[in-house]
């Protein structure tokens, strides 16, 4: 359990779309269910940030057999005037390699 969830608080500084962009950047072919357990949402709710970062140009999904394979797009600029200025890849390798 984290301290934000023992402690009450319940946000955090990523979105849920950041969650499941990190999640595809980790496997890209990880299931939506997968994705929903760990970040903590449903699978509808995957399902639809899928969507939206599809239809954003941060990735592509591509069927293979009955499976989804995700091809992101790391060279992406962020979406927010903020943080406009950095790349896709800048995120996840501050995440994962923090």
């Amino acid at each position: 359990m984290t301290d934000s969830i023992r402690n009450g608080s319940h946000w955090n500084f990523l979105t849920n779309h950041a969650h499941v962009l990190l999640c595809i950047a980790k496997n890209s072919e990880i299931r939506l269910r997968e994705i929903a357990d760990i970040v903590g949402i449903t699978e509808r709710a995957v399902h639809s940030i899928v969507t939206d970062l599809e239809e954003s140009g941060f990735i592509d999904v591509k069927r293979d057999g009955r499976c989804n394979v995700y091809i992101m797009h790391p060279e992406k600029n962020l979406r927010h005037p903020i943080e406009a200025h950095r790349q896709v890849l800048d995120l996840i390798r501050l995440i994962e390699n923090g």
